[in-house]
């Protein structure tokens, strides 16, 4: 077969890909990104407790792989850990919700790290779930008072950090407490919440001057309340890099209005901003027998759900989102999605009867065990009203990017087609050419160590190695030998 120019092969690669590429990963999904270091973020605290109770996570092929490599491959650049204090009772038995510790954060912050991904702490100041309607305080901080929580709170700042650290971790943002919209480690007045917030920036300048510190915040739908929370932050001179919320479509108004509120921060007070938390269901069916947030007829209608329920759907509202931060301009830092591999621990689709309830019976077992659920049991003698009564499984399973039995879905490819990057195009300049072909030899050789996502694209034939295959496969697809080669398909 006669040579090709590089020229027409460019062109055959362009029209192969239009065809080939589903909706989600379509070269239409490209966001031209105005910052170059814009996040693709995934919260996932609670693996090391689903590890535990069993569950395996699979690629595309059906190929059991670690979750943080299946998420690098995939595009995700960050990953965010909570850490609570103290999340066990007198007996040593976990809250749940992943039992979300220092000790946790460390292994989670090891692994991203060992495959190219940065750490944001999320530190709740809780020893179990703050938000806007629960901020309390630690059982050690319960009758401190304001200058002792905040001292406490500095030292708890640090000593994790550095722990975390001293683990292998690579921390690129701090953030001061979670959804702090009411109040932060049982202080409700915005004069001692900002006492609190310089007392943890503080600790984290000491940690690492250059590590972000961001303030979280939710509720950005209610009229004039960020320009509230800005301007009250600038009035108490509270230090800060980050301003972020949450951003829920079923609860937190549209895309445009969280795009205005957060450009009049960055405007105005020349702070980055970010998406610290979004998600989005890809069925409405539940698989572990312990009710879903949305789910049909609980925020499952409204204005602002723009998207099927679909892996489809799913992706369309990541990229959505990050579009939103985006045309922020410049200090649109990124989006993290929460707690996108929380599934469950055994699926109890299909079943009824006895089978469903002993299903669901052996799922409590594990939820109590390994904290695999939102809550346990044992979290009533610190959260009595609300985790003691409704204890339970995972509230978001059906909002993961990997399906019951722990399947990556085609939607996770969202993180990596926003980018842009061509399969095969290693050194991302938009050609695939015999350039790319070196450098696929250079990293096979380990003379170059590229992120993860560069190796996926370098991954050719999609064996989870990068070698001289690779690079013969691009030198056979331009030469025109190999022209239904894997190379036409979209990340």
């Amino acid at each position: 077969m006669a040579k090709r120019s590089i020229a027409a092969v460019l062109t055959v690669i362009a029209l192969v890909c239009s065809a080939f590429l589903p909706s989600f990963a379509a070269e239409g999904d490209r966001i031209a990104f105005n910052n170059p270091d814009f996040i693709r973020g995934m919260d996932v605290s609670s693996v090391l407790s689903l590890e535990r109770s069993g569950v395996y996570f699979y690629d595309e092929n059906g190929n059991e792989n670690d979750l943080f490599k299946i998420l690098a491959r995939h595009g995700v650049n960050y990953i965010r850990v909570r850490i609570w204090n103290d999340p066990y009772d007198n007996n040593g038995n976990g809250y749940g919700g992943g039992n979300s510790d220092v000790e946790s954060a460390c292994e989670i912050g090891r692994r991203a790290a060992e495959c190219g991904m940065k750490l944001l702490v999320d530190f709740h100041y809780s020893d179990f779930w703050a938000d806007p309607k629960k901020q309390q305080p630690p059982k050690e901080w319960m009758n401190y008072s304001l200058s002792e929580k905040c001292a406490a709170l500095h030292d708890f700042t640090l000593t994790s950090l550095q722990t975390i650290k001293s683990a292998g971790a690579e921390i690129g943002m701090v953030q001061i407490g979670n959804e702090t919209t009411t109040g932060i480690a049982g202080e409700y007045d915005f004069s001692a919440m900002s006492k609190l917030f310089n007392s943890g920036s503080s600790a984290v300048r000491e940690f690492d001057s250059d590590v972000l510190v961001a303030l979280h915040f939710t509720n950005p739908e209610r009229d004039g309340h960020v320009r509230y929370l800005a301007d009250s932050l600038n009035k108490n001179g509270v230090d800060y890099d980050v301003f972020a919320t949450s951003y829920y479509p079923f609860w937190h108004g549209s895309l445009s209005n969280l795009t205005s509120v957060l450009k009049y921060v960055a405007d105005t007070y020349g702070k980055y901003t970010l998406v610290a938390e979004t998600s989005y269901p890809y069925t409405l069916d539940d698989t572990d027998g312990f009710q879903n947030t949305v789910n049909t007829g609980d925020n499952s209608t409204g204005e602002n759900l723009l998207w099927s329920f679909t892996p489809q759907g799913q992706a369309s509202e990541v990229k959505a989102v990050m579009s939103a931060v985006n045309d922020v301009g410049e200090k649109g830092l990124g989006v993290f999605y929460w707690e996108g591999a929380w599934i469950t621990v055994g699926d109890t689709t299909g079943l009824s009867g006895k089978a469903c309830s002993e299903r669901r019976n052996a799922n409590s077992v594990l939820w109590e065990a390994y904290g695999s659920g939102w809550a346990s049991s044992y979290s009533a003698e610190y959260d009595p009203d609300d985790a003691g009564r409704y204890y339970g499984g995972s509230a978001v399973d059906n909002q993961a990017f990997f399906d019951s039995n722990g399947k990556v879905l085609p939607s996770l490819n969202v993180f990596a087609s926003v980018t842009g990057r061509l399969l095969g195009d290693v050194n991302n300049d938009g050609l695939v050419d015999v350039t790319d072909a070196t450098e696929t030899q250079r990293i096979a050789a380990a003379i170059a160590s590229p992120d993860a996502l560069t190796n996926r694209v370098a991954d050719i034939n999609g064996d989870g190695a990068v070698n001289v295959v690779d690079a013969t496969e691009i030198q056979k697809y331009i030469a025109g030998y190999s022209p239904e080669y894997p190379i036409n398909k979209s990340l």
